[in-house]
């Protein structure tokens, strides 16, 4: 369990959201002050007392190379990746610490949605106001990394950079034609006329409904994109759009338009930056990595925390209901897993309000559902405040909606209140490749999940009417989490995907904003004063386990093939019904897709 420091009721109606009800919540912004010489003789003395791996040398300059993907779990010091809850105490830490002169910013091609871009992206914003410099240099970017690096006080790039500035684009994959043709027919009940999970596998093109969805959502997205972008550079709307529509290729042109500083190569960066910090060119640049800081203590610095605790549980990836074996170890949220951090919190008189950070597209409604009782029973003892990170749908908001309060990016992607389930029949495929499989069953409905056949009609008439059953528990669960009736929710929910501003204007969500605005939420739910420190609790720290590197290790050495295991295993159909948002996903003018393809996507939730 680890702990970090922190300086920055009862349900109502939600039904008529506006920005007044947004500003009744604290806002949670970042206000730098000044140390002052005291404390900085103070941070001076402790970090000459620290362990030399643990010193900072004085006017050093703090490197971060944001590239891949980024998690929202903290991870151990053995951990590969990014953590986004390190990039940002990071930089919270590097406005303080006297021994850091400024941050020079590595920004690649970036895999991860636009809330953690727009967390990374205030966090920059934020350390600006310590008037310490932050630089950004940018060998590959498109317009996630663009957004990043505009926030810098100077962006530069190389002569050579890979960039596309060319606008946004959203697609959908389709494998109904590719399955008809092998022999494998899925057979899949929705139940929301907008839940589009599962149509990439039983149609061969978009419906109007998808199409809507879609269209929406990339409208949110450039928009949001152009009024910062805009903001930023000094520039009016008109113009960044005439320029995109432009498709300009030539990095001068982005200096003489003023989208970048300059055109220089990394050296010649760090040769700049040697000049303004009075370091000889023969001597190094003194640069700290992002990994190396990390372990740097908030307290080293002065961050001290306060006697409250504040709880954050963090819940990222798909839902299942219990871990995988040894030879298979499970990742993403484990119901069984997360309810014991809950009932430990619930149990423990010293934490004052709980913060749940939800980056998940759903998974097992049944895991969803027992982890929103337990949110409930924990809610029920001390405020709950959920956070939400990329996409917090389906399932994700369905642990979301047991909390008083709920948090989300502008753009996070949730609500998505649905259900899928459905069964592949390989009956056709298995007599392709001969293979046979005899089932003898007792009971009507026994062989119900057979993979070597179609449904028969009363079998798919009680197929359907589960589903069903399932979605109405959701819908009604949603409805009286959110003081709504039953037919207001019907109107939003639907399996419908919305983005965060949009949820907010439908009364889905609470307030808009980031981490720091949860953290300022719950104390406001504590009744802990705003300007009063609080120590957050990170009820969980992964380390690298024995099992997954023996596992690893196994697995290269062996080379395991399941393939034809799952072709006879009965776990190819499904008797678990999913509220799952299906993977959407908005592209840059690159093209390069932020999420594994769709299909494997939605295999692995059935």
């Amino acid at each position: 369990m680890a702990s970090s420091n922190e300086n920055h009721g009862d349900l109502k109606s939600k039904s008529d959201f506006n920005q007044g009800e947004d500003d009744e919540y604290p806002s949670g912004e970042f206000e730098y002050k000044n140390p002052g010489v005291w404390k900085s003789f103070v941070v001076n003395l402790r970090m000459l007392i620290s362990y030399p791996w643990l010193r900072v040398r004085k006017g050093s300059v703090l490197n971060i190379k944001l590239r891949g993907k980024i998690s929202d779990q903290v991870k151990s010091r053995f951990s590969s990746g990014l953590s986004l809850p390190q990039i940002c105490e990071n930089l919270i830490k590097a406005a303080y610490d006297p021994h850091i002169s400024g941050v020079y910013l590595h920004i690649e091609t970036l895999k991860c949605g636009w809330g953690k871009i727009e967390e990374i992206r205030r966090h920059i914003l934020d350390f600006r106001k310590s008037g310490k410099f932050i630089i950004g240099y940018a060998p590959e970017w498109h317009e996630k990394e663009y957004y990043l690096g505009c926030a810098c006080e100077e962006l530069y790039a190389p002569p050579s950079a890979y960039f596309s500035l060319y606008g946004l684009t959203s697609r959908a994959y389709f494998f109904g034609g590719v399955l008809e043709k092998v022999g494998v027919k899925p057979q899949v009940q929705r139940i929301g006329k907008y839940k589009s999970a599962g149509d990439q596998l039983i149609r061969k093109n978009i419906s109007e409904e998808n199409r809507e969805v879609l269209t929406t959502l990339l409208d949110n997205v450039y928009e949001n994109w152009v009024d910062n972008v805009s903001q930023a550079k000094g520039k009016r709307k008109e113009e960044i759009d005439s320029f995109i529509n432009e498709g300009v290729y030539q990095i001068e042109k982005l200096k003489e338009d003023g989208w970048i500083t300059d055109i220089k190569y990394d050296d010649e960066v760090t040769s700049m930056l040697k000049t303004r910090l009075g370091i000889a060119e023969k001597k190094k640049l003194p640069l700290i990595d992002y990994k190396k800081y990390s372990r740097i203590r908030k307290w080293s610095v002065g961050l001290s925390g306060g006697k409250d605790q504040i709880a954050v549980i963090r819940a990222s990836g798909s839902i299942s209901r219990v871990g995988g074996s040894f030879f298979s170890p499970s990742s993403g949220i484990i119901a069984e897993q997360f309810i014991k951090k809950i009932t430990k919190v619930r149990d423990s008189k010293k934490y004052k309000a709980v913060i749940i950070r939800i980056d998940s597209p759903g998974g097992d409604v049944l895991a969803s559902d027992l982890m929103w009782r337990e949110i409930k029973l924990l809610a029920e003892s001390k405020p709950v405040v959920a956070s939400m990170v990329d996409v917090a749908a389906s399932g994700g908001y369905y642990m979301a909606m047991a909390a008083h309060t709920i948090v989300s990016e502008n753009l996070t992607l949730t609500g998505s209140i649905g259900v899928i389930t459905g069964k592949f029949n390989f009956g056709k495929l298995y007599e392709k490749i001969g293979f046979n499989k005899e089932i003898i069953s007792k009971g009507q409905y026994a062989d119900l999940y057979a993979a070597d056949r179609s449904f028969r009609p009363d079998e798919e008439k009680l197929f359907a009417e589960r589903a069903q059953n399932m979605y109405k528990q959701f819908r009604d669960k949603a409805a009286h989490s959110r003081s709504m009736s039953v037919d207001k929710m019907e109107e939003i929910a639907q399996g419908r995907v919305w983005a965060g501003n949009d949820a907010a204007s439908r009364g889905l969500v609470d307030a808009i904003g980031g981490f720091s605005r949860a953290v300022a939420i719950a104390k406001h739910k504590a009744n802990i004063p705003h300007n009063k420190k609080v120590t957050l609790v990170e009820m969980s720290k992964p380390s690298l386990s024995l099992q997954k590197i023996l596992f690893s290790m196994l697995s290269s050495a062996i080379g395991i093939d399941t393939t034809l295991k799952h072709l006879q295993d009965d776990s190819a159909t499904c008797d678990g019904v999913q509220a799952r948002m299906d993977g959407i996903m908005c592209h840059g003018s690159e093209g390069s897709s932020f999420a594994d393809t769709l299909l494997k996507d939605y295999l692995s939730s059935v």
